[in-house]
Parts: structure tokens; C-alpha cells; sequence
């Protein structure tokens, strides 16, 4: 004796969902998912972190005098002797835009590179006659954002007789102020030890007006 399971199927007389239905039930679950994701979340997103990190949540600014005069995460041109200069910047249609982020994208054999640090290189020697070292490779070349505010320890050594020169200030006291806005690696092991330009000549800037 055979047993058959049969399995029910949908009569062909059932109703089937329209077009129209179907079109509503997906323009529904969009709209309801546009605002889960679109609005909701980030506003919940956005609240947490201007509650638990205020100064990051809102561009970690740098105020002086009660005026913003830029951010620790975006860096500025400085061609100024008396002030530390920056990594170059191959953002449009000037240095630094915060809102064009990007790198040269010049390889290593392009002849535009080799030129544009030549070109850097003469600018530094220039601004202090005499200074022979080797310049660090990051005073000569742009970062992969074009936006970074920070250079090596090593670029900042390099410019201390520079800048203290011009300032009539003692190298051992720019070399302090170097070290002062030196930010080790995060965490003990994350990253290199960097400075943050535009910190340091605020910092400078202070140390004159004294």
C-alpha cells in the first residue's frame, strides 16, 4: 500500500496582486526605509557623538579670541619664513580645500613629481641659506588627501634654525615648542609620532605676542 502527499497548489481562479499593488507595497517599505536610514539614524548617530564628543563632532575647530581659525584635522598654507611650513597640497583650486580632498596621484617616475620637488626644495633653501641638510621627503610631496595637517618630527627639526632665526628667538625654545605639539603614536603603537602645523605656529605666534 502507497501513500501520495499531495501539496496544495494556488487555484488559477485566486486573485493574484496587481501591478499597482505590488508598486505601492515597494514605494512603502522605500519610503519607510529612507527615513529609518536616512533620517533617523543619523540624527541618533549624529546626537551620541555631539553629546560624547562634542570638539570632534563639530570639525575639532581651533578657536583663538573667539574666532575660528581652522581645525587639528585639515592643514593651511604657510610660506611665511617665520612660520613652519606644511606638506604640500595638490587640491583645487587651492591648497588645503577641504571640500576637493585629494593627492596628486603622480607616480614615482613622472617627471612633474621630480620637478614639483625640486622646485620645493630650492623654495627651502632660499628661505635659510646655509641649511645643507637633507630635507625630509614629506616637506617635498603631497599626502594622499592633499588635507593632512601634520609633518614628521624630522620636517619640523629641519626648519627650527629657520624659524628661529627669523623670530629672533632662541633655537632651544622653537624646539621646545616643536616637541610641545608633537602627538605620539595613538594608542602607544598606532601610527608615528607627527606634528601638527598649524598648532605649532599658533603656538609660535603666542610666544612672539608675549
Amino acid at each position: 500500500m502507497t501513500s501520495e502527499t499531495k501539496t496544495a497548489s494556488p487555484s488559477p481562479d485566486s486573485p493574484q496582486p496587481s501591478l499597482g499593488s505590488l508598486a505601492g507595497t515597494a514605494l512603502g517599505m522605500l519610503a519607510i526605509l529612507t527615513l529609518i536610514t536616512g533620517v533617523a539614524y543619523p540624527l541618533i548617530v549624529t546626537g551620541i557623538a555631539k553629546t560624547a564628543f562634542p570638539e570632534q563632532a563639530n570639525g575639532s575647530l581651533i578657536v583663538k579670541g573667539g574666532k575660528v581659525v581652522g581645525s587639528r584635522l585639515i592643514g593651511q598654507p604657510f610660506e611665511d619664513p617665520k612660520h613652519f611650513w606644511g606638506r604640500l597640497s595638490a587640491t583645487s583650486p587651492a591648497g588645503y580645500n577641504g571640500a576637493a580632498s585629494t593627492g596628486s596621484n603622480l607616480g614615482p617616475t613622472n617627471p612633474d613629481l621630480t620637478k614639483k620637488a625640486k622646485e620645493r626644495i630650492e623654495a627651502l633653501r632660499a628661505a635659510d641659506p646655509g641649511n645643507e641638510a637633507l630635507v625630509p621627503v614629506d616637506l617635498v610631496t603631497s599626502s594622499a588627501s592633499g588635507l593632512d595637517p601634520h609633518i614628521s618630527p624630522a620636517a619640523a627639526e629641519y626648519q627650527v634654525r629657520r624659524v628661529a632665526r627669523v623670530r629672533g628667538l632662541p633655537e632651544d625654545r622653537v624646539r621646545a615648542l616643536v616637541g610641545a605639539n608633537t602627538e605620539q603614536r595613538d594608542l602607544g603603537f598606532l601610527g608615528e609620532p607627527r606634528v601638527n602645523v598649524l598648532l605649532l605656529n599658533l603656538a609660535l605666534d603666542g610666544e612672539v605676542a608675549r
